[in-house]
């Protein structure tokens, strides 16, 4: 599975925008933007899969930094929960 992570988008960008983003690498096998549970706002991050490792790679050259809805987006490859630093409880 190749999954990419997509951080600092607008909160208006749809499923459907990212798809239409991406394809042009290759074939995008899944959509998954983070949304506020409580609210369903998006909270401006997501992940996008891709059949292929190779096409994963290029889109991430192509389209970190790329500006989309007037925001600069990062792109880079997904890391495993386990591979994340841990976040401090604030409590």
């Amino acid at each position: 599975m190749n999954n990419i992570y997509v951080g600092n988008l607008a909160y208006t960008v749809t499923d459907e925008e990212l798809t239409v983003l991406f394809s042009e690498y290759g074939e995008v096998t899944n959509i998954n933007l983070i949304t506020d549970k409580y609210s369903g706002q998006s909270k401006g991050f997501g992940f996008v899969e891709m059949s292929k490792q190779i096409d994963a790679e290029e889109a991430i050259k192509a389209l970190n930094g790329f500006l989309v809805k007037g925001r600069n987006i990062k792109v880079n490859l997904a890391r495993p929960r386990e591979d994340r630093p841990q976040r401090k409880s604030r409590y």
